[in-house]
């Protein structure tokens, strides 16, 4: 068997890098990818695509497929989900259309259509494994076409909250609130102000020690945070990926054939 030490330059900074992952974020408003080394830096420029409407699980395979083909090979996958997601089946998808998805077994659907392991998780719970640095009590919240949370103590994810569906304020669920459709029709300036008391209200729900704030629109923020808010890049939805393979969350994917990391490589 041959050892890096016998490899050409090329292939032994391959040998070193690897295994890749293709790490998808599925949002919404758009589908991203890209292809993470074994350090969880990008090995390519992220692509993205917007979400298929309707967005199906036919229609979105198909949509990582044409985002895969643009990318370099890679060993296994990881991917972001906007629902709750049990041992890689689909349990709802409000954004999406939970009709659709409901029962969909992601896992097995990735691993056949790729040929290769696959690992799927909430996609705030993925981002936070992105950000999170080990403060004791860390929540996630992400803004997007909907609201997403998680929290995590001292790096180790606790659970995802499916904060988005819950009433804020006034009847309206947090998606409704300071989704997307919220941002649009009530401009910037209102929705800075209705994220804010949403970062209030979750600081108070947690008794976080820290609170991330990202997703497409975290951007948009212009709100002065508190001292224990950081803003982060939405990146962090796609290089979290990378942590979806760490033994210390082997454990949620226990029993699941196709989230094991045995299967052959596919090449684009």
């Amino acid at each position: 068997m041959s050892t890096v030490a016998n490899l050409s330059a090329p292939q032994a900074a391959a040998a070193a890098s690897s295994p890749f992952t293709l790490a998808v974020d599925i949002g919404g408003t758009n589908v991203k990818a890209s292809v993470l080394d074994a350090l969880g830096d990008l090995a390519a420029p992220q692509v993205r695509s917007p979400t298929p409407k309707p967005a199906t699980p036919q229609a979105v395979l198909d949509l990582i497929g044409r985002l895969a083909a643009q990318l370099p090979a890679f060993q296994r996958i990881s991917v972001g989900f906007p629902g709750v997601v049990r041992r890689g089946e689909i349990v709802t998808a409000p954004n999406l259309g939970t009709p659709y998805w409901a029962g969909c077994q992601l896992i097995d659907e990735l691993a056949r259509r790729f040929g290769a392991p696959a690992r799927v998780l909430n996609d705030a719970a993925v981002q936070g494994l992105g950000v999170v640095e080990g403060h004791d009590l860390e929540c996630v919240l992400t803004l997007g076409t909907g609201v997403g949370c998680a929290l995590f103590r001292n790096r180790r994810l606790l659970l995802h909250l499916e904060l988005g569906q819950h009433r804020m304020r006034r009847g309206k669920t947090y998606d409704q609130y300071i989704g997307q459709a919220a941002l649009t029709k009530q401009g910037s300036e209102r929705w800075n102000k209705r994220v804010r008391r949403a970062i209030n209200t979750v600081t108070s729900l947690t008794c976080c020690d820290v609170l991330y704030v990202g997703g497409g629109n975290a951007r948009k923020l212009t709100l002065q945070a508190p001292a224990h808010v950081r803003i982060v890049s939405n990146t962090a939805g796609i290089t979290g990926g990378i942590r979806l393979w760490d033994v210390e969350l082997d454990e949620l994917f226990q029993g699941v054939a196709m989230a094991q990391a045995r299967a052959p490589a596919r090449q684009p």
